[in-house]
């Protein structure tokens, strides 16, 4: 096997930065004495390490004293669920622009009445729709959207007003990746393994009016109340995903912030979408205005070139490429831990393959 680290394009669990890596090893055996995977989650060791992810979140997303932060588990599926059950009450409006919205949706409507105010299905997921396109129903609970699409490539670049009806984002694969106006949301939430950390951590950001609605008549680790009231220690965390994501924190805030990790995000998309748009040869399947910055998906001219591209691709250590098996073709995910270097590699990659094809 290489010990060389093949070019990871993983749409997630995802990369993570070397750095954290290369610290996670550090303290894999040794954390005060004890491996980190073995820290008990009431040691004064996690009460830290909780402590400094939250003040990492607020000074890097710059998260207003109403909202709580917490740390659960079950991934963006589990919030499906936990949403309707602790926030509808007579109806709730949902955005369906891919594949996890479509899931949210469905969740929802076995809970209460959900409702679809704007689908791009008719354009096989390839748009998400301007701000005015959204139109909140009389009496919503909240209006439900998917920031970033992983499986389509599309991703909103403004964010709706829904006025004094909640906003509430699955961002989990955007998150992190650029500076967003948390104010204009009553709950984010997002699954940590693209852009935080490794899978089995969750992160919800939400307004605390909002766990005041979810006393209700519902086991206690459903409620968010309940989390909020434990310092999201009602039942064992993921102690280890959440240590590994209090060190990306720190890796983002050392290499310059959201603003600039948004610099560098748009510059490795425009690098492979340049590529993209030179020929023919490679086709987007996102509408150029609604084109996502973590995750590029583009189709060959049939399937054979396709399987031929991947397999090419792997000999040259690039990994992680092959698209979603609901739409196919290719999809290169660069989320925050993937370097301009990184797809400098995967774009040579492309020129040379469809040159020796004539394109």
């Amino acid at each position: 096997m290489s010990t060389i680290r093949p070019y990871c394009f993983n749409a997630g669990p995802a990369t993570l930065p070397y750095e954290v890596l290369k610290q996670i090893q550090d303290n894999f055996f040794n954390f005060n004495g004890l491996s980190v995977l073995e820290i008990s989650h009431r040691s004064k060791e996690f009460d830290e390490i909780i402590a400094h992810s939250k003040a990492l979140f607020i000074e890097l997303m710059n998260i207003p004293d109403n909202y709580e932060i917490l740390f659960l588990q079950g991934g963006a599926s589990h919030q499906f669920a936990m949403i309707p059950l602790n926030l509808m009450d007579k109806s709730a409006d949902y955005v369906i622009t891919g594949h996890w919205s479509k899931r949210a949706y469905s969740e929802a409507k076995i809970i209460g009445d959900a409702k679809i105010i704007f689908t791009s299905e008719y354009s096989n997921f390839s748009n998400v729709p301007k701000s005015y396109q959204i139109q909140p129903t009389p009496n919503a609970s909240y209006v439900h959207i998917t920031t970033n699409n992983t499986i389509y490539g599309t991703e909103f670049h403004e964010i709706p007003d829904t006025h004094d009806i909640p906003l509430i984002a699955d961002m989990s694969s955007d998150i992190l990746s650029r500076p967003v106006d948390v104010s204009k949301f009553g709950l984010i939430y997002a699954g940590a393994q693209k852009n935080i950390g490794p899978a089995g951590a969750t992160l919800v950001i939400i307004r605390k009016d909002l766990i005041a609605k979810s006393y209700r008549n519902l086991p206690n680790i459903l409620k968010y109340s309940t989390h909020a009231e434990n310092n999201s220690l009602y039942n064992t965390p993921p102690v280890f995903a959440i240590y590994t994501m209090f060190l990306v924190l720190q890796w983002i805030k050392k290499n310059g912030g959201l603003k600039e990790l948004e610099k560098i995000n748009i510059e490795k998309a425009q690098t492979l979408y340049n590529e993209i748009d030179a020929s023919c040869f490679y086709k987007p399947n996102a509408q150029k205005e609604s084109r996502s910055n973590m995750n590029i998906t583009f189709t060959l001219p049939n399937d054979d070139l396709t399987q031929k591209f991947i397999q090419e691709a792997k000999e040259r250590n690039i990994t992680g490429i092959k698209g979603h098996r609901k739409i196919g073709g290719i999809r290169a995910s660069l989320y925050n831990a993937v370097t301009i270097d990184d797809v400098n590699v995967l774009v040579s990659f492309m020129k040379e393959f469809r040159r020796r094809l004539d394109f």
